[in-house]
């Protein structure tokens, strides 16, 4: 009988627990509907362009949980405080695009005139809690929700808690008057008090214009998408955003395929590619990319400049927190890839020709 209660009890505290309004919500009625239509929508679940395995053959989650959390990888996170400028005003871009980087995969892009935020994540945590999750390295949290400039469009490339942060959707929902986000993602942010006239959900191919002229289209990435344990019910997308004087891709997370020659057929070339760069592992080498491919995705894309992301600010994986940028400088300079590589707060040109190796001092 005591069995019997202690296995009730710990059920209901797992179902309070998933109950939590940061888990967000899944599609539904005329959203699911509409999914329903997509091409790259089957068997109740988004696909990728090619077959992928979230997880090599013979990789179970006991082994992922042992090697990220039980077994010593030195130097996932730096020993000290990483160097962060924190801008104190974001003038208007002229003719040329500027970027701000934030760490991992938060950048703000001033385009002709608007104020575009990609990906926003401000937490010290990334999950569904305060209390638990990979936490954010000493210094790469400088930059606060507060310290915004006005935001005229928030981006969100896919539902995952490293680039959909509940904290910043709930305080910015009143103030932001678009959201650009991949199918199906909207039902989050209408779950979280974002009405739906302020959200614009595309699917892969889709394409969206602004009024102030700035045009977004969803293209395909290698990825997966899910905040509890129910995948891929919403889509994941990388984006080509074209204003009157520039190109540029926003990555999102991606594993390498097929794809990225594809949009740069269709799109390219591009006056800057801001990608993925961490996280990677041989556990799961179809949705994140190693550094090698990085600079091959780029090359793919037709893309004057790399930007790479998604790394100095979460340990997601086993690597070093700098080993994302050690590799993918070596395989750039072979390659003859112009790497573009700011300090987190740093607000550069989509053309500058940044030389501050700020990460080679090992922090």
């Amino acid at each position: 009988m005591l069995f019997l209660i202690i296995a009730a009890a710990a059920v209901f505290i797992i179902y309070l627990f998933f109950q939590q309004t940061s888990f967000g919500e899944v599609p539904s009625g005329k959203r699911l509907e509409r999914i329903k239509k997509s091409p790259h929508y089957k068997n109740n679940s988004f696909q990728n362009l090619s077959e992928t395995k979230t997880m090599q053959p013979g990789v179970s989650i006991p082994r992922i949980i042992k090697e990220m959390f039980f077994t010593k990888h030195p130097n996932r996170s730096p020993h000290k405080a990483l160097p962060f400028i924190r801008p104190s005003y974001f003038p208007q871009a002229e003719d040329t695009p500027e970027i701000t980087w934030f760490g991992h995969s938060s950048y703000l892009l001033q385009v002709d005139g608007v104020n575009v935020l990609v990906d926003p994540v401000f937490s010290e945590r990334v999950s569904p809690v305060s209390y638990a999750g990979s936490k954010a390295f000493e210094g790469s949290n400088a930059f606060s929700i507060d310290d915004l400039p006005g935001i005229d469009i928030i981006v969100i490339t896919h539902d995952h808690y490293d680039h959909l942060d509940y904290t910043v959707i709930k305080k910015l929902k009143n103030y932001v008057p678009l959201f650009i986000t991949s199918l199906g993602v909207g039902a989050h942010l209408e779950y979280w008090g974002v009405p739906a006239k302020k959200i614009v959900e595309l699917d892969w191919w889709e394409s969206y214009t602004t009024k102030e002229g700035l045009e977004f289209t969803a293209t395909p990435a290698r990825h997966f998408s899910g905040r509890n344990f129910s995948r891929n019910k919403t889509l994941w997308s990388s984006f080509v955003l074209v204003s009157k004087n520039s190109k540029i891709f926003i990555g999102g997370d991606s594993g390498y395929d097929t794809h990225f020659a594809l949009i740069g057929e269709k799109y390219g070339p591009f006056d800057i590619a801001i990608l993925e760069n961490g996280q990677y592992n041989e556990m799961w080498p179809n949705i994140h990319m190693f550094p090698e491919e990085t600079v091959q995705a780029a090359i793919d894309l037709k893309a004057s400049a790399l930007l790479p992301v998604h790394w100095a600010k979460f340990s997601l994986s086993t690597h070093t927190w700098h080993d994302p940028i050690d590799r993918l400088m070596k395989a750039a300079h072979t390659a003859g890839v112009n790497i573009i590589h700011p300090s987190l707060g740093e607000r550069i040109p989509v053309n500058s020709t940044t030389t501050n190796q700020w990460w080679s001092g090992r922090w």
